[in-house]
């Protein structure tokens, strides 16, 4: 399923509003200026403003499913369509806001 390549700078939060980005994106690859980041990167979630107080925010995220076809170092990259999993509640990461310039499959 090809998708735009989400970059660092990129708006992605998780379902309770809390902002994520890659802990170390990839440098290989850019848009824009902007390295990429591989599904095998952690993902760090900062804030969860939308849970009631019994709720854990979620603190990382890990990507599952990313490109196939297009990789960096061997590794798949994540695009607007992939899928994310916060932890420790479960729940998927939304990409919001990324570049338009570039899909990969």
């Amino acid at each position: 399923m090809p998708g735009f390549l989400i970059q660092e700078g990129a708006t992605v939060t998780c379902m309770h509003g809390g902002q994520a980005m890659p802990a170390v994106p990839s440098p290989a690859v850019s848009v824009m200026g902007m390295p990429v980041a591989t599904t095998t990167t952690p993902w760090v979630v900062a804030g969860c403003p939308g849970i009631p107080p019994s709720v854990p925010p979620c603190v990382t995220a890990q990507w599952a499913v990313g490109t196939v076809r297009v990789t960096s170092f061997g590794q798949p990259l994540v695009i607007m369509g992939g899928v994310a999993v916060c932890a420790p509640g479960g729940t998927p990461l939304l990409p919001v806001v990324t570049q338009t310039q570039v899909i990969a499959s």
